[in-house]
């Protein structure tokens, strides 16, 4: 099986000498890495070439590397139903530079690339619809980024003063935290007492 993705990655880095910059077997998987610029055209050649026929995005995600200088990898994996095969390609990209968006090659992309803007704040030039996804449309930030903050820049919340939902910087107060020293995370382990008839019969 290695053999034969290595054959297919030696063949698409051939075709795309441009476009693809290195590939390797990865957990007995295919990943091409290729030139941010040269995107579309890597996808289009994978999923039109009858070596490929890779016809399905089945996802696009981030990830964050914040200690380089192009921090965040853009991650594709496409299907092949027709040659039961996988592949994954990855291109890199910083907090400024866009990304080309493919939602003209699969219509899917338009939710994927609007998830990893939400997420990681990676810009997806010519989507038609980059907006935040799973977060508010208030929401400061992108939370998946490393160094995000665990608790958050604000919180929402409704103001009986203002009566309406506001926004406003978290606050922590531990004086109000309940610690009932049951819960694992809370420290000191204490054991249930035993019930009366235990009790009972130890005496």
């Amino acid at each position: 099986m290695d053999d034969a993705l290595q054959e297919l990655g030696e063949l698409i880095g051939i075709s795309l000498p441009n476009g693809i910059t290195s590939s390797e077997i990865v957990c007995g998987q295919l990943v091409l890495n290729a030139n941010r610029s040269a995107i579309v055209k890597v996808l289009t050649f994978l999923r039109d070439d009858a070596h490929c026929h890779f016809k399905q995005l089945v996802d696009i995600c981030g990830v964050d590397y914040p200690e380089r200088e192009e921090r965040f990898d853009v991650v594709y994996h496409l299907l092949s139903m027709s040659h039961n095969n996988r592949v994954r390609v990855k291109v890199r990209t910083d907090e400024n530079t866009p990304v080309p968006s493919v939602v003209g090659l699969f219509s899917t992309a338009g939710w994927f690339e609007r998830e990893a803007w939400d997420m990681f704040g990676i810009y997806f030039d010519k989507n038609p619809d980059l907006r935040r996804l799973l977060s508010d449309y208030g929401f400061e930030g992108h939370p998946l980024r490393k160094d995000f903050p665990l608790s958050g820049y604000v919180e929402l919340h409704y103001s009986e003063e203002h009566k309406r939902v506001v926004y406003e910087p978290i606050s922590m107060t531990q004086e109000y935290r309940s610690f009932d020293f049951l819960s694992p995370w809370e420290g000191d382990q204490k054991t249930a007492p035993d019930d009366a008839g235990d009790e009972e019969g130890a005496s």
